[in-house]
């Protein structure tokens, strides 16, 4: 059985391995190169942007734009957790787009003469965006577009061949063999990889390329394509060691240049983080990212050509090496000495750096991270302009969407569920309360007359609203409501050019996350709940010393991160509240619909000085004055009749502005009229405070089995629960715990 299993096994290997091209002879390869031009002869900057289109992109809608009205795109390849070390990248569209903009710069210049430096506060997902590089890239050289070559030189061992360069005897005639590529173990004396892992292209001598790729896919195809080859191809040549070998092979076969192509094995690679092919990650350190020494090949040294055995051959290793013809991360760059990193310099410009008595020429892309307080002291560093001439600096802030923020903790809270029930809205309030730490004050000067003093009023909770879904602040007349609307884009970018930008201080998605880990080993809580991720925020804002956005002065409500914590569990309790109103069953949601409709329809009425017909008799008739009287009681209008009269009007008005703005949509009232609908809830209840006393009791009864002693409570406390979990995701539990804060808070 065991040996029938290993057959299956090595029958697929076998297969993948041939169907992936995986060893080829160079005239194996210039039938790729034939066949695939624009793929084979790409840049490491070029690659990395095909990368990104492969996974695919949606441009995202208006106002999502650069200052250049350029759409953005959401890259797919940010959603998707390619491997166990990436998570999705939530958001940061904006420097999605930069990388991808100035990978399309690299293509055109054809060279990478720039750092990419993602820099923002910690934890805002800089290194998460640069892994999901990687990894895609790693995904993406198994795939057939994706492949990627270099080469190895191969010498046989006597038995194959003898010739002029040292080799004793051939065991067949010399015209049989083309190429030592395709030799078996036993019969390769040894094997040389280029440590750069350079384009089998560079082979060809610098001066005959193009008129070699014409003669190979036709002048005509040649005229477009030279034009957006990297200079690494056109203009570059091989490592030091290569071309060392690569002249004596020449020298020793007078000149015979197929002679030379023999000994060349190309060799697909693939990308691999894991084993630092082609992805390097460095972390800060105190060296050179590359070494060199002399190349010890082993014991059969002395049985190679003469001609290679007088060489002084080195190889070359490390991070810089390694990353060679892909991505090369500086992690946390700015905490390294700035001296040791001035090499950097010169290798953004043009591609190389000094190792040793050589210099390696890459194509690699490089990319790194830094956080502000590091880029601030950066920024007063004398050299500041050479390095920002070679530096493309990317911001990567915090978000100040709560949807989005919400995703951020998603991973985390299924992962929690498979331990303990995750009640709703805990999410939620975890986002809404780090959005809110993270927003500054509208400054009125940076507005228009007519909305400065209106944006300039936004409390931190209806700023956090306004980011988030566009609801603007209760209480506004349709013109104003208009007005803050088309300043949304303009209050984003308030503080987009300055050093101190929005999203650049508050809680941290890794703070936040330690807050919700710790709220769910809190003992005294069944499930996890808001209710005890309040309890963690109380603990976790207490620690001012240890973080600086806790530091902050509070400035009309905005930075009081003690605040915002009361702030989100009022508004939770708005949200626990439209539940259990729901979920008591003592009426039909849909009656304040129709409340609001009639009572518009008969304030037109009367606005417009009209009778309106009975359906039942024909008859026409006064409006129903009783029906006005009663909501604008409930919702507490003035009673003079000039502000009566205007307050009426406003409400047509809002109507109309709604019906333009939703031309084929029927009017939904609780939409256009929020605060209406919440004091018709609220004047219900009141009604009812009787009956949610009795629940209150039966339920602060329940586990004590004295609950028969209020029956009208428990039977309404029952149902209200069973609504709860499955209309809204509770379990019996936190519905219960839910109920009795939201009956202790409120009623």
């Amino acid at each position: 059985m065991r040996p029938q299993i290993l057959n299956v096994i090595d029958q697929a290997i076998q297969k993948e391995f041939d169907s992936n091209k995986r060893v080829l002879s160079f005239d194996e390869y210039l039938v790729l190169l034939r066949d695939q031009p624009e793929l084979q002869l790409r840049s490491s900057a070029q690659y990395l942007q095909d990368v990104m289109d492969f996974f695919g992109k949606t441009p995202l809608k208006s106002p999502y734009q650069d200052a250049n009205k350029t759409p953005l795109y959401r890259f797919h390849l940010f959603d998707q957790n390619l491997d166990w070390t990436t998570r999705k990248v939530v958001s940061q569209e904006s420097a999605q787009n930069q990388i991808y903009r100035a990978l399309k710069n690299f293509q055109r210049q054809g060279v990478n003469n720039k750092l990419l430096l993602l820099h923002g506060p910690n934890g805002s997902a800089k290194t998460s965006l640069i892994h999901s590089l990687m990894v895609a890239s790693e995904k993406y050289s198994h795939e057939s577009k994706g492949a990627v070559y270099s080469f190895n030189w191969v010498f046989p061992v006597d038995k194959i061949t003898k010739s002029g360069i040292g080799i004793h005897t051939y065991s067949q005639p010399k015209e049989s063999m083309q190429t030592y590529a395709k030799l078996v173990d036993e019969d390769v004396l040894t094997r040389i990889p280029c440590d750069l892992k350079d384009h089998p292209f560079l082979i060809l001598p610098v001066d005959q390329r193009r008129a070699f790729l014409e003669k190979l896919i036709g002048a005509d195809k040649v005229e477009t394509l030279w034009k957006a080859l990297p200079h690494y191809l056109t203009k570059g040549d091989l490592c030091h060691r290569c071309k060392e070998i690569a002249e004596s092979l020449l020298s020793a076969n007078g000149g015979d240049f197929k002679k030379v192509l023999m000994h060349v094995q190309v060799e697909r690679f693939f990308y691999s983080r894991r084993y630092r092919k082609g992805l390097v990650t460095v972390e800060p350190q105190l060296h050179v990212d590359a070494q060199y020494h002399q190349l010890s090949l082993n014991r059969n040294l002395n049985s190679l050509p003469p001609a290679l055995q007088r060489l002084n051959l080195f190889t070359l290793s490390g991070d810089l090496i390694d990353a060679s013809r892909g991505i090369v991360e500086y992690s946390d760059l700015l905490k390294r000495p700035i001296d040791s990193f001035k090499y950097l310099l010169i290798a953004c410009e043009t591609g190389a750096v000094n190792v040793g008595s050589t210099i390696a020429y890459l194509d690699t892309v490089m990319l790194g991270s830094s956080n502000e307080f590091q880029m601030d002291a950066f920024k007063e560093f004398p050299d500041f302009t050479s390095f920002k001439a070679r530096i493309e600096l990317i911001r990567v802030p915090y978000l100040l969407s709560v949807s989005d923020e919400e995703e951020i903790y998603k991973p985390d809270l299924e992962q929690i569920s498979n331990e303990k029930h995750v009640t709703p809205h805990t999410s939620w309030s975890l986002a809404l309360w780090s959005v809110l730490t993270r927003l500054k004050k509208p400054n009125s000067i940076n507005y228009p007359p007519n909305v400065s003093t209106m944006i300039a009023n936004l409390t931190p909770l209806e700023k956090a609203k306004l980011y988030d879904t566009g609801e603007i602040p209760n209480g506004l007349p349709p013109e104003d409501k208009k007005l803050l609307r088309s300043s949304i884009k303009k209050l984003k970018e308030e503080y987009l050019n300055i050093p101190y930008y929005e999203g650049r201080m508050g809680a941290s998605a890794r703070e936040v996350k330690s807050i919700l880990l710790n709220a769910a080993q809190n003992p005294e809580f069944t499930c996890l709940s808001p209710l005890s991720v309040f309890i963690e925020m109380e603990e976790f804002v207490k620690r001012v010393s240890e973080y600086e956005f806790l530091k902050q002065d509070v400035k009309d409500g905005y930075h009081d991160a003690t605040e915002f914590i009361h702030l989100v569990r009022n508004e939770y309790l708005a949200k626990t509240d439209r539940e259990v109103r729901d979920s008591l069953g003592l009426y039909d949601s849909t009656q304040w619909e129709d409340f609001l409709k009639k009572y518009i329809q008969h304030i037109s009425l009367v606005l417009k000085k009209e009778k309106v017909k009975n359906p039942v008799t024909g008859r026409l008739e006064d409006p129903d004055f009783s029906l006005i009287s009663e909501f604008e009681k409930i919702i507490e209008t003035s009673t003079e009749l000039p502000a009566q009269e205007a307050f009426r009007q406003n409400i047509i008005s809002q109507v109309g502005a709604w019906s333009l703005d939703h031309p084929s949509e029927p009017v939904i009232y609780a939409k256009v009229f929020p605060e209406f609908w919440n004091k018709l809830e609220k004047h219900y209840f009141e009604s009812q405070k009787n009956l949610l006393t009795k629940m209150h009791l039966a339920l602060t009864l329940y586990d004590k089995n004295q609950a028969h002693l209020h029956e009208e409570g428990t039977k309404l406390a029952q149902r209200t629960i069973e609504n709860m979990k499955s209309k809204h995701g509770y379990c019996e539990n936190c519905a219960k715990e839910v109920i009795l804060f939201l009956l202790r808070q409120r009623y």
